[in-house]
């Protein structure tokens, strides 16, 4: 579109009302060459993804490539080794205290973890969006876009800590918990869910710095976590240094401080940074934030109701595995801890991809962003053969680092094999919904959850444990159809590719 140029022979400038209508018409025309069956009418978002177009003729588009995808998923995995190293410290320190502690520890993860996947959806949309305008050159809106994730964040923690803190004994009883490891667990629930307002805060600094392809910082205050979280434990769970033994409540004290220590590391990394960073936080950028809350919430809420769906699922089948006792409760609890760092990777490649997938889409380059996805899905795949072979070779010795109990061992290690078949289906569906996330489609993730864990989970559960009483194995073999089938639908909604004609309309 051209302008006329004034009697004088200079171009005047005119008024941004009128650079923002001609940008729009722009804008249209271009959407109009496209001609997208999908397109849907002008936003700030699809007119970042139309606008831009792309690297110059003849230069390498290297963006999404698989050395990028190990670039920025490696940090990522060292940090999640460490986060998981956090829960098998738990597991493996109060073990020393006997099964039912064992089992209290357990039963209190596994509300905390509803805690904690609320907190991960709303950190995931941050970093759609903060990914979206970073790529998009725009550090002001990521800014925003990052306050009012920390402030969504915050008060989700506030309520989550007063939802499952409250009587968690009630909560505990419905889970089919004896009485014996409700008494232990109800102090240990209190204090990690008070932890959640501080990993409120963290999770969302540190979403920020992976949105802007920043990996290495997370990774490096994720070990300074990890160091205060081990010590603490020793301290206050068995009374190391002369501390009294304060046992399963100690562990929750010890997350409590490591998760505030982690808090206050971030805080000062990103007061330190440039304040026109798009990673910095000054008080201004927490006002005027309403019509950031929109975006927000549109795009969390599926991801909040995919954890919400998920975790209620889990607990549905903990409580049926909890039918079989104490002992088959203590076997999942150790296998899920053990088979952690297996699901690494697909947790790295996930990060990474939801990353280069938003800066992608914000630029304008939708091959890029689909060159990525399939690349991190072979790399997943690659490393799930692996992964999952390691585990089902040496889950007997494995098993045995964890618990002295011969009949938790007999439990544990059917469960480890039937999760090492899974690994597959569970790495691909891992970081193949990533990729849907950095592109803004929390949907798709949801209706993976809801096929996977209510349609086969919960259902074949109940089939197998009240309707044919079949000896727990089978609550074991469940697991893997949940994830195959949630591999499945992600599989085919990513091929059919309408996640990219809804990023660019």
């Amino acid at each position: 579109m051209t302008r006329s140029s004034g009697t004088d022979g200079r171009t005047p400038t005119p008024p941004p009302e009128a650079l923002e209508r001609e940008a729009a018409l722009e804008v249209e025309e271009r959407t109009l060459e496209v001609g997208d069956p999908e397109g849907a009418p002008a936003n700030p978002t699809a007119t970042l993804a139309t606008e831009v177009a792309g690297p110059p003729r003849g230069v390498v588009d290297e963006s999404g490539t698989s050395a990028e995808i190990l670039r920025l998923a490696w940090p990522v995995m060292l940090s999640m080794t460490l986060a998981s190293v956090i829960g098998i410290a738990d597991i493996a320190m109060v073990g020393r205290l006997g099964p039912v502690a064992q089992a209290a520890v357990g039963y209190a993860q596994q509300l905390f973890f509803v805690a904690q996947s609320a907190l991960f959806a709303l950190s995931f949309a941050g970093v759609a969006l903060m990914a979206r305008a970073i790529g998009a050159g725009d550090p002001r809106l990521a800014r925003h876009n990052l306050a009012a994730s920390v402030v969504l964040s915050v008060a989700a923690s506030l309520v989550l800590m007063v939802a499952l803190g409250a009587r968690p004994d009630l909560l505990l009883r419905a889970l089919s918990a004896e009485e014996a490891v409700i008494a232990l667990c109800v102090p240990y629930i209190r204090l990690i869910m008070l932890s959640t307002v501080m990993m409120s805060v963290a999770l969302m600094l540190e979403s920020a710095l992976r949105a802007d392809k920043d990996t290495v910082t997370p990774m490096l205050v994720t070990g300074v976590l990890t160091a205060v979280k081990i010590a603490m434990n020793g301290v206050l769970i068995f009374g190391w240094l002369g501390a009294p033994e304060m046992g399963v409540t100690g562990a929750g004290l010890a997350t409590l401080i490591a998760q505030s220590v982690a808090m206050v590391v971030f805080v000062v990394l990103t007061l330190r940074r440039r304040a026109d960073a798009p990673t910095a936080l000054r008080a201004r950028d927490f006002r005027n934030l309403g019509q950031r809350f929109g975006p927000l919430i549109r795009i969390a809420w599926p991801g909040v109701a995919e954890r919400l769906i998920m975790n209620a699922a889990m607990i549905a089948y903990f409580a049926f595995i909890g039918t079989y006792g104490t002992v088959a409760a203590a076997a999942y609890t150790i296998g899920i801890r053990i088979l952690s760092f297996s699901w690494i990777p697909g947790t790295g490649y996930s990060q990474a991809v939801a990353t280069i997938v938003g800066q992608s889409l914000g630029a304008g380059r939708v091959d890029a962003a689909e060159r990525s996805g399939r690349r991190a899905a072979g790399l997943a795949l690659a490393t799930a053969v692996v992964m999952g072979a390691l585990s089902a070779i040496f889950r007997e010795p494995l098993a045995r680092l964890f618990t002295v109990d011969p009949e938790t061992v007999a439990a544990l290690s059917p469960f480890m094999l039937c999760l090492a078949l899974a690994q597959p289906a569970m790495q691909l569906h891992f970081t193949l919904a990533g990729a849907f996330r950095g592109a803004g489609d929390t949907m798709t993730p949801l209706g993976a959850a809801i096929l996977g864990n209510w349609v086969f989970r919960v259902p074949l559960a109940v089939l197998c444990a009240v309707v044919l009483e079949l000896p727990l194995v089978f609550l074991w073999v469940v697991l893997i159809l949940d994830h195959l089938s949630r591999a499945i639908w992600l599989l085919v909604a990513f091929r059919r590719g309408k996640w990219k004609r809804r990023a660019i309309g």
